[in-house]
């Protein structure tokens, strides 16, 4: 046996250990996919909308926010972070006819969303603290159905199901399934303890745990996990409550799209190497444990996984190549009946088996995330999404991984 097909049968059982994985957690719990704890209490809470040059969008934030039916929604924080376009101006028209909500601006542009979200912090005394993105629209019930998992004292923060707000392009469309997907599977890794991000679009933290992990890291590119990693660690639980949906905006060209997922990934790296010392620790919790685990060897798969798909396309083009070339030459035959083997290799039956579970996969998330206001997706979109799309990750994961390690990236 080849060195190839040994690494190629040790990705194929990781491949299989995770879809397995994550069967074995949906199947006995299916039913409560999207169920949530009411609250016995009312939690006081302040939501924190950081935003920069984001007027075409944060119109639409606020008023969805103001929209919430949670009564103890106390106040509205909206961070100008020193925007160049007419962001400032809609946020005071705002404040000016609404109390519950507070305008401010940072002293100087801060470079990042941490550092907006760490200023309008300052202003908050409520017992839950709760950020929303400048292009994100909570759902009217979306805060309500977070609140309850509170009532745990050891909650310290609780993420939501993100959507894409605009569907247009075909590549927002392949995003929604993309976004589903993402929801789906942290839903199931909530019922392990394993959350590994609590998305900026729309999170709740408790106001102890927030302060006593020190707020976002400002240095980090993608806050909302870094924090989220900081919390566990800390000793906190972090629940999802996948029937709380807030529908964000997503990149419409694919410049964009690749830029953000770079700057997703870089921040992720950013992650692992700031908690690396954690890895395996049971004094970290389910981080050390499970998260930091997962987080590396979904990486690795997406490496490997393309490595190996390359070589053996380059291997075999250079064999077509060379056989064609000595055949022609030589006047021979370049493939005879003897040659031909119907015999199905256990390899192959392994790529299709896999490819079959992960469609699988994909249909029960998407029945999971059915929307009044949007059609379910079409089959040229998901196949795309499952073909093509997922292909792109380990090349993005690759550049990222680059500038990291050159230490050329900015937010």
């Amino acid at each position: 046996m080849d060195i190839l097909t040994i690494i190629y049968l040790i990705y194929t059982f990781i491949s299989f250990y995770f879809l397995f994985f994550f069967l074995l957690i949906y199947i006995p719990n299916r039913k409560e996919i999207s169920s949530f704890p009411k609250y016995d209490k009312v939690y006081s809470l302040s939501m924190i909308v950081p935003c920069y040059n984001g007027e075409s969008d944060i119109r639409g934030t606020i008023e969805a926010l103001l929209d919430s039916d949670y009564p103890g929604l106390e106040k509205i924080i909206v961070v100008d972070d020193c925007s160049t376009d007419g962001s400032w101006k809609i946020i005071q028209g705002f404040a000016k006819k609404h109390k519950k909500i507070l305008a401010v601006q940072t002293p100087k542009n801060t470079g990042n969303a941490a550092g907006a979200k760490n200023y309008g912090a300052k202003f908050v005394d409520t017992e839950l603290i709760g950020f929303s993105d400048d292009d994100s629209y909570p759902e009217k019930n979306g805060i309500s159905k977070m609140v309850g998992f509170f009532s745990n004292p050891k909650v310290g923060a609780v993420a939501s199901s993100v959507f894409v707000k605009k569907r247009k392009s075909f590549l927002e469309q392949v995003q929604s399934i993309e976004y589903k997907m993402i929801a789906f599977s942290r839903r199931l890794l909530g019922f392990v303890e394993a959350i590994y991000v609590t998305p900026g679009p729309l999170a709740i933290y408790r106001k102890e745990a927030f302060v006593k992990v020190g707020g976002f890291d400002v240095e980090n590119m993608t806050e909302d996990i870094e924090i989220t990693w900081a919390i566990v660690r800390a000793g906190y639980k972090v629940e999802m409550a996948s029937a709380a949906r807030v529908y964000s905006v997503v990149p419409n060209t694919v410049k964009a799209w690749i830029k953000q997922r770079i700057r997703w990934n870089i921040g992720g790296v950013q992650s692992i190497n700031k908690y690396k010392k954690n890895f395996g620790s049971s004094k970290a919790g389910m981080l050390g444990k499970f998260i930091l685990p997962f987080f590396l060897f979904n990486w690795i798969l997406g490496v490997f996984g393309i490595t190996v798909l390359f070589y053996r396309l380059i291997r075999t083009l250079i064999v077509r190549y060379l056989s064609t070339t000595y055949s022609i030459e030589y006047q021979t035959a370049i493939l005879n009946l003897k040659d031909v083997n119907l015999t199905p290799s256990i390899l192959v039956f392994f790529g299709i088996a896999a490819v079959i579970m992960n469609f699988f996969i994909i249909v029960v998330a998407l029945s999971h995330s059915r929307e009044k206001e949007y059609k379910n997706p079409n089959i040229i979109a998901v196949s795309f999404y499952f073909v093509f799309y997922l292909l792109t990750y380990p090349f993005i994961l690759l550049t990222s991984l680059y500038k990291f390690f050159r230490g050329k990236y900015s937010w």
